[in-house]
């Protein structure tokens, strides 16, 4: 059998941002999963609500200070996540092993400040339905902002390694920002509903 070469393209990076990066489609896939898991939790937890004679059943109101801070320093963290984003497209190794640092600290922050958001919803997550709700959707984000802290530390350590010269590091720094830009993204409604919704 005889071949025919169509068209050379040897000339092609390997490795591309955005779009053209197949992890970057994985990502999109993955925070659509997620994303309609925060949307059901957030359904059941108004659906609750409608059944329920009182919201919150049996407890007060969270108090506002852990959650109102904790969404200030996501919000915040927004800034040197961008910046990290175009610093990997600009594939500026030093910025990037700043931004990297900058950004593992700003998610181990609300992890941090996260500990103490438990125990303001002056609930169990045994007491009752609305318990139960509020600490699911506390823990399922908790569970996100700790995937990004261990893949972001992962990246850092990966940059600060022999690995870093190899440019589809870039492009998973900047599908990292994107995940975390998801992360905060994600937490809006669900603040609204946990520290809000029970003082209509």
């Amino acid at each position: 059998m005889k071949e025919r070469i169509v068209h050379d393209l040897s000339h092609l990076p390997l490795h591309g941002l955005g779009t053209a990066s197949l992890t970057w489609w994985g990502t999109c896939a993955f925070m659509l999963i997620e994303g309609t898991g925060f949307a059901l939790s957030v359904a059941v937890y108004l659906y609750l609500m409608s059944l329920a004679p009182a919201w919150p059943i049996d407890a007060p109101a969270p108090d506002l200070l852990a959650g109102t801070l904790l969404t200030c320093l996501l919000l915040i963290s927004l800034v040197p996540n961008l910046l990290l984003r175009r610093w990997a497209e600009r594939e500026d190794l030093h910025k990037v092993r700043i931004g990297l640092v900058v950004m593992t600290v700003a998610g181990v922050l609300p992890l941090i400040v996260r500990i103490f958001e438990f125990p303001a919803l002056h609930v169990s997550w045994d007491d009752s339905a609305y318990g139960s709700i509020t600490w699911l959707m506390l823990g399922l984000h908790t569970t996100h902002i700790l995937t990004d802290v261990v893949d972001t530390v992962v990246l850092m350590a990966l940059m600060f390694s022999r690995h870093a010269d190899k440019p589809r590091r870039y492009g998973d720094v900047s599908d990292n920002v994107m995940y975390w830009n998801f992360v905060v993204a994600t937490w809006v409604p669900i603040y609204i509903c946990l520290y809000w919704v029970p003082r209509l």
